[in-house]
């Protein structure tokens, strides 16, 4: 992290879509790996003013907030500054978990900054925050033959993609932490693989 006298919370941000329709779909991997790190602080989430659901608590030694914007994915950018503005984190404190098309399925890149691939969740950020925060990209693959883009994010994974959700999800809640306690170029090492 670049301010050195920093020491407030990260700020952990799981992307997804708010409601039940949408809790098992590809695009809501952020949601799941933030509810994962939830229950490894012994958290639970609650409604905050930004418009997001929040959980705090200590992950590995370091202070966080967990959050979930309660927006669509697209307008994730307004939750996620009203958190930074009120837990006085800088950019380089913020970690957005995100599903990502161009990736394979169950494979995870950890990087800082860069641009939004076409992601609505993270050109939201970007246009709010600047692009300098940290990603934890969860790879969901492309979509099959000609299936629209939005038509694959928003199913649910397949029954074979479940098979390994569990494991993947665990892995990605395990990149967060390995970012926070071990900086980004070691994690990178262990988990851009």
């Amino acid at each position: 992290m670049s301010d050195d006298a920093y020491t407030g919370p990260w700020l952990i941000v799981g992307l997804g879509n708010p409601g039940e329709g949408y809790a098992r779909n590809r695009h809501n991997i952020g949601f799941m790996v933030a509810d994962l790190l939830a229950q490894r602080i012994g958290a639970r989430f609650k409604a905050h003013k930004s418009r997001a659901q929040v959980a705090e608590g200590r992950l590995v030694g370091q202070r966080v907030v967990l959050a979930k914007p309660m927006t669509f994915m697209n307008l994730s950018g307004g939750p996620v500054t009203a958190l930074r503005d009120f837990y006085k984190a800088p950019t380089s404190a913020v970690i957005a978990i995100h599903d990502e098309l161009d990736i394979d399925y169950a494979t995870l890149r950890l990087k800082l900054g860069g641009g939004d691939n076409g992601h609505n969740g993270l050109k939201s950020i970007t246009k709010s925050l600047g692009p300098e925060y940290y990603r934890v990209r969860c790879g969901i693959g492309r979509p099959p033959g000609r299936m629209e883009v939005a038509d694959f994010v928003l199913k649910d994974f397949s029954s074979s993609e479940r098979k390994e959700l569990d494991w993947f999800v665990d892995r990605s809640a395990d990149a967060v932490e390995a970012l926070l306690t071990e900086g980004l170029e070691r994690a990178q090492g262990t988990y851009n693989t």
